[in-house]
């Protein structure tokens, strides 16, 4: 796991402005602590951080095949490096280290564009390819692995592993779409970034640039198939198949010359990930766990439970989660605003496992790939209503009881916190969008000065939810996975756990994302995986040999804090009052929100943390 850097000319030779390239590597320092290089020609310039997992003492970069025509940089693991390694032996490469870096030299000496094929695992990679004159940007398929790119004026095309060593280096313009879906949201979405100037290579995308061409559009190489066949019969014989997939995934994510160890909540996710790295592993893997001394947010028992059963090396750290020092700090190595409280614990987990290991892997994507979350179980509910009543009828109907219903506040507060009619108003997508909506559209408008919402120009989250749907599945429950992939995942979940692994100098790896077990995943009927209104059923029935009952079948917890509670205190009061002198928010509105808050009328948290965090941003971009 690293960080790496570059610049290219897309227009001449010009001398790379080493001085700045130096700055963007070392802004990249924390990702790879382990070691650093550059290499510089005319028009060309590459740099890399090194946290070093695989081959220790020859795995160092930027890297070049045999006549120094191919150099690259890269940031990630290449699980099947040694299967590759194998074939393009075979075809005549000659290897001078055992690191996953070199096969993909020489993978793209080889096989070019479609050398992101063949590569499985997480990736973000920078490659020089001096007889074409080009380079080539790619990212794997599920966007483990974070790269963004600035396409100057001057005809200098920037990039990096994060948007900080980019962001600094330009005017401090913000770029407002991308904020009006970081307020709908709390991140900002692929291919957004906070700046108008600088972008993110999408998930499962690549960018190849020559000298003197225009910069394109970047290519996408894969889509999960959710209409292909898994190929697997009955349900029972589905349970096996995940099995030996689940089996093979975790072995592959294993392989390294230092320590894995796990991150154990006491999830069936994660639980399932250590289980089976105990089973496959010659030595009890180390798991950590955070607990909080709240009961309603502590997973302790049942994580210590999964432990206990199967020998785990097992520390848990009691952390005070009322850890608001750690703001300023976490605005610093996210770089764009990021608004999911989330954060704040992920971070603590990966203070504690650094303290034992450099590799640890994640139960990330078991919900996304299963159709774990609530809202997926609520929404296949409101689909039932849009199939039998047309939208023009609901919109008229539903549309105004949604405005009207929440007002009423002897509403049972589940009911009144969902906004149902509201949601039964929209289209599936405009549906599946709210679930995940941390403030909705209607507050956003009111949220928004007069001069913000003039420079938006109509701008809305849903519009670019929408393009997201053009390629989505028909199936309502597939179309909300599939959407989940492309947004949350993605933009939400994964680069929570990227900054704040990184900031440690953490790899953290999560099996369950796989491309091989996704697109099967993908490719299983819709009712194994929610049966009944059970979400990951069919997992579920697949671990029952190995998880107690009480962990297969618990309500999901997700790994939260009391944050409405700490969002009543002065500190946190005067820094959203700062946010008035900004100009880009209505002072009336916003502290109606605060008030709100105060008063226990509404549960204004997950904004108002998003709020503050992009405070904490402002001051530290």
């Amino acid at each position: 796991m690293c960080g790496l850097a570059g610049v290219f000319d897309r227009t001449a030779l010009r001398p790379v402005e080493r001085k700045r390239l130096e700055r963007t590597s070392a802004a990249l320092h924390h990702r790879g602590p382990d070691g650093a290089g550059e290499w510089v020609a005319p028009g060309i310039g590459l740099a890399h951080r090194r946290l070093a997992i695989i081959d220790l003492e020859g795995g160092s970069q930027p890297l070049a095949n045999e006549d120094g025509t191919v150099w690259l940089v890269f940031n990630g693991e290449i699980y099947n490096f040694v299967e590759l390694q194998q074939e393009l032996t075979a075809l005549g490469h000659t290897f001078r280290t055992r690191s996953d870096t070199e096969v993909i030299v020489h993978a793209w000496e080889s096989w070019g564009e479609g050398c992101v094929q063949r590569l499985r695992g997480m990736f973000a990679v920078a490659i020089w390819d001096e007889r074409r004159q080009g380079v080539f940007l790619a990212r794997d398929r599920l966007g483990m692995k974070p790269l963004y790119y600035s396409d100057e004026a001057d005809g200098w095309l920037w990039f990096a592993s994060e948007f900080t060593p980019l962001g600094r280096e330009r005017e401090r313009t913000l770029h407002l779409p991308a904020l009006e879906c970081y307020l709908a949201l709390g991140y900002v979405p692929d291919p957004l970034t906070i700046h108008p100037g600088i972008h993110k290579l999408p998930p499962a995308s690549y960018l190849w640039i020559r000298r003197g061409d225009a910069l394109l559009n970047p290519v996408r190489y894969w889509e999960p198939d959710f209409a292909a066949d898994p190929g697997c019969g009955s349900f029972q014989e589905a349970t096996r198949k995940l099995r030996e997939l689940l089996e093979e995934s975790v072995q592959l994510h294993m392989v390294s010359d230092v320590p894995v160890g796990s991150f154990l909540s006491g999830g069936i996710d994660s639980s399932a990930v250590s289980v089976l790295m105990a089973q496959l592993s010659p030595a009890p893997p180390k798991a950590c766990t955070i607990s909080f001394a709240d009961p309603r947010y502590d997973e302790t028992p049942h994580a210590t439970l999964v432990a206990n059963r199967y020998g785990l090396d097992h520390q848990v750290w009691r952390a005070d989660p009322d850890r608001l020092d750690l703001i300023d700090l976490m605005a610093v190595h996210y770089g764009e605003p990021f608004g999911d409280p989330s954060a704040l614990p992920t971070w603590l987990v990966c203070a504690l496992a650094r303290t034992r290991t450099k590799v640890v892997l994640s139960g990330d994507g078991g919900d996304e790939n299963l159709a774990g979350y609530r809202r997926y179980r609520l929404l296949m509910a409101e689909e039932q209503v849009r199939a039998r009543l047309p939208l023009a009828f609901r919109q008229a109907l539903f549309g105004r009881l949604g405005a009207w219903y929440p007002k009423l506040d002897w509403a049972p507060r589940w009911l009144r916190a969902r906004s149902t009619f509201a949601s039964l108003a929209k289209d599936g997508v405009a549906a599946a969008l709210a679930s995940v909506e941390i403030l909705p559209q209607e507050w956003r408008t009111q949220l928004w000065s007069d001069h913000t919402r003039r420079a938006l120009q109509g701008f809305r989250t849903i519009d670019l939810w929408r393009q997201y749907a053009q390629s989505a599945p028909d199936h309502p429950l597939s179309r909300m996975q599939y959407l989940d992939l492309k947004g949350f995942l993605a933009g939400r979940v994964l680069v929570k756990v990227d900054r704040a692994s990184m900031a440690h100098g953490l790899e953290v790896r999560a099996p369950l994302l796989d491309y091989r077990l996704v697109e099967w995943l993908a490719a299983c009927p819709p009712e194994w995986k929610l049966h009944k209104g059970v979400g990951k059923y069919l997992l579920k029935e697949t671990l029952r040999p190995l998880l107690p009952e009480e962990i297969l079948w618990r309500p999901k917890q997700g790994f939260n804090m009391p944050l409405a509670d700490w969002l009543r205190r002065p500190m946190v009061l005067s820094r959203l009052e700062r946010l008035v002198a900004t100009g880009l928010f209505a002072p009336d509105t916003l502290r109606r929100m605060v008030a709100a808050h105060l008063s226990g009328r509404h549960d204004f948290s997950a904004p108002l943390w998003a709020l503050l965090m992009f405070e904490a941003f402002l001051r530290h971009r």
